[in-house]
């Protein structure tokens, strides 16, 4: 583990080769699972916001949950997440063919609305923990993203590198300067090629 201010880091992040391989995970990660997207204090106002401009576009069992429960449910004390179908697909899961993409982000791409997703969606397969006040970020590896990492080793392209935007988003573009050196810093003494 390194920190960068207050925040944690673990080590998994620095070698870690990853770039998303939607025509291969088919968009799973919005999919599998056993609770919707972990959401940011403000994150469920964001949702309701979003809504109106969505909803057209959302699946008529997606409009049925909703209009049951809500977007958001309050999964624990004080932890809320996304909405599901089935208790498997966020209720903004849209499908084009076989793969899950996420109705609040072709929105947000198409000027309709300027909240691009959650931030725990846009840092996966990163995960913030909160342990005892300070937030760590931990690299959440799992099968499904097994084709991201191959396609990151062939780009050459780092997690770290890949998360640029929900980092610099979560933390601000200083944080993310200082995130990105101690990085390729630390993975090169850990590679052994400093």
């Amino acid at each position: 583990m390194f920190a960068i201010d207050d925040v944690l880091i673990s080590d998994a992040l620095l070698d870690a080769p990853f770039t998303c391989h939607l025509g291969r995970c088919l968009g799973g990660c919005c999919v599998h699972g056993d609770r919707g997207a972990p959401l940011e204090p403000d994150e469920r106002a964001e949702l309701e916001r979003a809504l109106p401009a969505v909803a057209r576009d959302l699946r008529p069992e997606a409009l049925a949950v909703i209009d049951q429960q809500g977007v958001w449910v309050e999964e624990e004390p004080g932890h809320y997440g996304t909405s599901c179908v089935n208790g498997r697909e966020c209720v903004f899961v849209v499908y084009e063919g076989s793969v899950a993409k996420c109705a609040l982000q072709q929105a947000y791409h198409a000027g309709r609305i300027d909240f691009e997703k959650p931030l725990s969606c846009h840092l996966f397969p990163v995960r913030i923990e909160e342990i005892g006040g300070t937030e760590v970020l931990n690299y959440e590896q799992i099968d499904l993203c097994k084709p991201a990492v191959r396609r990151g080793r062939r780009h050459g392209t780092q997690l770290y590198d890949f998360l640029r935007e929900p980092l610099t988003r979560k933390y601000g573009a200083a944080w993310y300067e200082q995130f990105l050196a101690t990085c390729v810093e630390r993975a090169a003494i850990l590679l052994g090629t400093a």
